[in-house]
């Protein structure tokens, strides 16, 4: 009989599960994945040491669900890249659309031969100056905490995080660069 101990984990059969879930439904899968010198993913790409990759067929090639690892080849700005994410580096799927799906714990640090633990991959600044609810007037006290992400694709899937509202002596939000659709304000609660 097989103890707990020496089965093997259930991520890999949860990611396969709801990635079907999310196919037979119509929904896109998304993973979130924590990155490291293990994770191969376009470095450009990692904001905050995480990344979300879009693994539905539409935009993968030769994707491979296994137990150790995700595989797939995938564009990126018009590039194609070969994709390879160790399961246990999954945080989460989800469906796109209606955001259902399931986290899993974050990995642990990776411990290097000597001993030492790794430091995780350096957390990049946010890319826009914080955003403040300009239907509420001045920045007044009731809008403390408050959350703006902007939402710049076409289909909500290029987010950036405004972190929450600051003083109004802040500098103003850029616009945002590139051609393509109006960006749209989305709060979020």
């Amino acid at each position: 009989m097989i103890n707990a101990l020496e089965s093997s984990s259930t991520r890999p059969y949860l990611i396969r599960a709801l990635y079907e879930w999310c196919t037979d439904n119509g929904f896109t899968p998304y993973v979130a994945v924590q990155v490291d010198e293990t994770v191969q993913v376009p470095r450009e790409y990692v904001k905050n040491g995480e990344i979300v990759l879009n693994i539905s067929f539409d935009a993968t090639s030769s994707l491979k669900l296994g137990n150790d690892f995700i595989e797939f080849k995938a564009r990126f700005a018009g590039t194609a890249r070969e994709i390879s994410v160790p399961v246990g580096r999954v945080i989460a799927i989800y469906a796109r659309e209606n955001g259902q799906g399931m986290a899993f714990p974050a990995p642990a640090p990776a411990v290097s031969s000597d001993g030492n633990v790794d430091a995780p991959m350096p957390v990049q600044a946010p890319a826009r100056a914080p955003l403040r609810d300009a239907s509420r007037g001045s920045g007044s006290e009731g809008d403390a905490g408050k959350i703006v992400h902007l939402v710049t694709g076409e289909d909500g899937s290029e987010t950036v995080d405004a972190g929450a509202l600051t003083d109004p002596v802040d500098e103003p939000p850029r616009p945002p660069s590139g051609g393509g659709t109006r960006p749209s304000l989305k709060r979020i609660k």
